[in-house]
């Protein structure tokens, strides 16, 4: 017996000694532990979740199932409360199609489960905070509000070829059949599809019994950091405009491989590439201002870094051309090891029209902060990032006006995204 718990010691020593001779492996046993612990999410917590089914008040009925993930960790005190493992489940609790022009769509949905794998599902109270990017409203007690026909602008020229056509008899019909060809019809339903951004927020605390390891370690890796530092010392802090008027702010950072990495990370985040500008670009961004339509590669216009262009741009919107989450990127004369490319990015959130005179523009979120959340938090999600962590320059900027005017403020830092 003696001789038995001798090997088995020997054996014990002999596995932790392999262990400890493989880099990160004890880290990684580590880190896909779970904590036993009792948890309170706050009543007003945020839950960020996307869409698993879609919805609309055209072909969604009462009671249907709905579900979405979550894609923003949620901390606790000690850790991750809520990972990017888990899911929310409700249905459709209200849907009121709209009958006619002076008719609101009305569609609520309820979350009441959530599911954490491997633990037991937990009664969920919360409601609808926001549909990120959509041209309907969100009332306080979560219910989405349809538009109005009226509110659209291609309904008002419907209304003018409609006098026409009434006029003017075949050819007058000839050209409502051809405006509706080329602009499409109003439609005021309420529709996301698979993949829309949610935000819910807790109506009662969230009592919860693990916390979870992040997906992603909260410091670059050693062939990162130091170059992004030397970076941000010479690095212009500010984007400009074509004739020279400072604009955004640099707020974000990317290690990765290559271009061709980045493209498939924001794909894979469900942001789409802005195209060129083009007489077909051009007139399908005719198109989505005349309907109030979403158009995901709309062309953005250029800002300029190291004395060009962006290199790359993307872009995520849904219903309305009017608001979209958008990010430029320039690839840097720097490198980090071993030869990975870095490249700065500047982040603005869309979220109306500015009109007045001289401009012609986007409105922007002044906090962009939260628009550097929201790209970085998008990129974990796809499981393509090793790390990110927030990295701080030499003479932070924290408040400024973009080319256009509009306002923003920001805490100065930029997020340093390391793609695996």
């Amino acid at each position: 017996m003696k001789t038995w718990r001798l090997f088995a010691w020997v054996e014990a020593l002999g596995v932790m000694a392999i262990i400890a001779t493989v880099p990160g492996l004890w880290a990684q046993s580590a880190e896909t532990r779970t904590s036993a612990e009792k948890i309170s999410l706050p009543e007003g917590t945020k839950l960020y979740v996307r869409l698993m089914t879609a919805v609309s008040t055209k072909t969604s009925h009462l009671r249907d199932a709905v579900a979405a993930r979550v894609v923003r960790e949620v901390p606790g005190p000690a850790g991750v409360a809520i990972p990017l493992t888990a899911q929310v489940k409700g249905t459709v609790q209200q849907l009121v199609p709209s009958s006619n022009p002076t008719d609101r769509a009305r569609l609520l949905l309820r979350f009441k489960r959530l599911e954490i794998p491997d633990r037991p599902p937990i009664t969920l109270a919360a409601h609808l905070g926001d549909v990120e990017n959509a041209r309907e409203r969100t009332q306080p007690d979560g219910a989405i509000q349809g538009v109005l026909a009226s509110e659209l602008p291609l309904s008002h020229l419907e209304g003018a070829m409609a006098k026409v056509s009434k006029s003017t008899g075949k050819i007058g019909e000839g050209m409502q059949s051809a405006q509706q060809k080329m602009l499409g019809k109003t439609d005021t339903s309420i529709s996301y599809p698979e993949g829309t951004d949610l935000v819910l927020v807790l109506d009662k605390p969230l009592e919860l019994d693990a916390s979870f390891p992040s997906s992603v370690s909260a410091q670059l890796g050693t062939g990162s950091s130091a170059p992004i530092q030397q970076l941000l010392t010479e690095a212009p802090q500010r984007v400009a405009s074509k004739d020279g008027k400072p604009g955004d702010p640099l707020n974000l950072v990317v290690v990765a491989g290559s271009i061709d990495e980045i493209r498939q990370a924001f794909k894979e985040a469900g942001w789409s590439e802005a195209e060129k500008k083009s007489r077909t670009s051009i007139w399908q961004t005719v198109r989505a201002v005349a309907g109030d339509q979403g158009y995901d590669s709309a062309p953005v216009s250029q800002l300029y870094l190291y004395g060009r262009s962006e290199d790359l741009a993307f872009e995520k919107m849904l219903n309305t051309f009017a608001k979209r989450h958008h990010v430029r990127w320039w690839r840097s004369p720097a490198t980090a090891a071993p030869g990975r490319e870095i490249w700065l990015g500047a982040a603005t959130h869309d979220t109306g029209m500015d009109i007045r005179p001289g401009v012609i523009s986007h409105a922007i979120d002044p906090d962009l902060d939260d628009e550097r959340s929201k790209v970085g938090a998008d990129l974990v999600a796809t499981g393509r990032v090793s790390a990110t962590q927030l990295v701080t320059r030499p003479a932070p900027l924290s408040e400024g006006k973009t080319a256009t005017g509009g306002s923003w403020k920001t805490d100065g830092q930029l997020l340093a995204i390391e793609l695996k």
